[in-house]
């Protein structure tokens, strides 16, 4: 099993940044991929970004790219997520996830966090 955890969401300006940090736990040798994920109010869950857990590849989504960009610290056992650059369209649940079974960036992904909120105001 892996547990994730997620924080840094919270309220910020058209603009301004915000960074969200993911600390994993447990059956960490088994990831292929480590992503993030948001779902607005109505809205189908989305795929943001993606980091391979082996080499360190990134993927992200058209809508983020050049804004976001994805991270780990192995150290730490913690990804994270640098959102600059921010939009009101950016509003959502961010959810962290992790992959065991090397299907892809986008997923499907096997455990999630809880899930932080970011607003964007305009």
């Amino acid at each position: 099993q892996v547990q994730l955890v997620e924080s840094g969401g919270g309220l910020v300006q058209a603009g301004g940044s915000l960074r969200l940090s993911c600390v994993v736990s447990g059956r960490t040798f088994s990831i292929y991929f480590m992503g993030w994920f948001r779902q607005a109010p109505g809205k189908e869950r989305e795929f943001v970004a993606a980091i391979r857990a082996s080499g360190g590849s990134t993927y992200y989504a058209d809508s983020v790219k050049g804004r976001f960009t994805v991270s780990r610290d192995n150290a730490k056992n913690t990804v994270y997520l640098q959102m600059n650059s921010l939009k009101p369209e950016d509003t959502a649940v961010y959810y962290c996830a992790a992959q065991s079974r090397a299907l892809g960036a986008k997923g499907p992904y096997d455990y999630w966090g809880q899930g932080t909120q970011v607003t964007v105001s305009s």
